[in-house]
C-alpha cells in the first residue's frame, strides 16, 4: 500500500431499502463509507472506518477487500447493522426517509488502528460530527481532510458541526446544505459564506446539474454532470462524487488549481456510475479508464 496516497474514510455502513419508479431493492449494502471507498479505491488505496452487526453478509466483505480495501477499522459488533430505508419521487431528485434503524452505529465510538493514524489524506464522511471530530483527533497531522454532511447534522449538530470545519480543508455539501449552512439562499454568495467557516475549498453538488468550486479566488469551475440516460437511483451519488474527488486528488498528491479543478470532474464522471444500478453495483463494476473515458465525456461538453 502506497502510504503517501493512503486515504482514511469514516461513515456509515448500511443495508438500504430503496424505492422510486424505476423499481425496488431491499436491503443492499450501502452507507456513505462504502460508496465512498468503491469510488476512491479507483485511484488509491482506502483505509474504512466504521462499524457493522453480526449481520453483514460476508461476501460484501470480502468484495470491498478485493478492491484492495483495508477493513482493520471496520467493527463488527454483535446486533443488527444499521438501516435505512427511502423512497424517491419521478424526478428523483430527493429522497424521502421512511425509516432509520441506528441500530449498532447508534454507539459507534471510533478507535483507530495504530496504521490508519497516519494516511495522509482523510474524508469525513457524511456521520455524525462528533464521529468525525473524533477520528480527526486520532490522527497524526494529515495532509488534507476533506469532509461531507448533511441537512441533519446542519439542523441538530451545529455547533458540532462548525467546530469541525475550522480544522477541515476542503468541505463537500450540495445546493440545499450549502444554504442551510450559511443562511444565504445565491449559491455563489452562499460559497463563499462557507469558506469563512474554516475550510479553503468548498464544493457544491448540484445532482444533474453539476458542481461548483469555490477557493479564496473566487469560483473556479462549474462542472456538467454526465450524460447517462441509465438513471436507477442516486442512492450515494454523492458520497461516490467525494470518493472520485478525493481519490483523484491523492493519486496527484498536490492540491494546485488544475488539480482541484480536474478532480471535481473526476467525481462527476465516477458518480454517473453509481447511478445506474441500485446500490453499488455499478459503481463496483467502475475501473479507472471507465471514469477516464468519462472526464472526456464531460470535457467534451464544456469545449467550444
Amino acid at each position: 500500500m502506497n502510504k503517501e496516497t493512503s486515504i482514511l474514510v469514516v461513515g456509515t455502513v448500511a443495508l438500504d431499502t430503496l424505492a422510486n419508479p424505476c423499481g425496488r431493492a431491499a436491503e443492499v449494502v450501502g452507507g456513505s463509507a462504502v460508496y465512498f471507498a468503491y469510488a476512491a479505491s479507483c485511484f488509491a488505496p482506502v483505509r474504512l472506518a466504521s462499524i457493522i452487526g453480526s449481520d453483514f453478509p460476508e461476501a460484501s466483505l470480502r468484495d470491498l477487500e478485493s478492491r484492495g480495501v483495508d477493513t482493520a477499522g471496520l467493527v463488527r459488533a454483535e446486533g443488527k447493522t444499521f438501516r435505512w430505508s427511502g423512497s424517491y419521487g419521478k424526478d428523483l431528485k430527493e429522497a424521502s426517509t421512511l425509516s432509520v434503524e441506528l441500530n449498532v452505529i447508534s454507539d459507534f465510538e471510533p478507535d483507530l488502528p495504530e496504521h490508519y493514524r497516519e494516511t495522509p489524506w482523510v474524508f469525513l464522511a457524511n456521520i455524525d460530527p462528533r464521529v468525525q471530530l473524533s477520528v480527526l483527533r486520532q490522527t497524526s497531522g494529515p495532509r488534507t481532510v476533506v469532509c461531507d454532511t448533511m441537512n441533519f447534522w446542519i439542523e441538530n449538530r451545529r455547533e458540532d458541526l462548525l467546530r469541525l470545519l475550522k480544522e477541515v480543508d476542503i468541505l463537500i455539501l450540495n445546493d440545499e446544505e450549502v444554504r442551510l449552512l450559511t443562511g444565504e439562499q445565491h449559491l455563489l454568495l452562499a460559497g463563499r459564506k462557507a469558506l469563512k467557516l474554516g475550510p479553503g475549498t468548498v464544493v457544491v453538488k448540484k445532482g444533474e446539474h453539476g458542481a461548483l468550486l469555490y477557493t479564496a479566488d473566487g469560483c473556479l469551475c462549474c462542472v456538467p454532470a454526465y450524460p447517462t440516460t441509465r438513471i436507477l437511483d442516486p442512492t450515494g451519488a454523492g458520497d461516490s462524487f467525494g470518493g472520485g474527488f478525493t481519490g483523484y486528488l491523492a493519486e496527484k498528491g498536490e492540491l494546485s488549481e488544475e488539480n482541484l479543478r480536474r478532480a471535481v470532474v473526476c467525481g462527476m464522471a465516477t458518480a454517473s456510475f453509481t447511478v445506474e444500478s441500485f446500490g453499488v453495483e455499478a459503481l463496483r463494476q467502475a475501473t479507472r479508464d471507465g471514469i477516464a473515458e468519462r472526464f472526456t465525456g464531460i470535457r467534451r461538453l464544456v469545449s467550444f
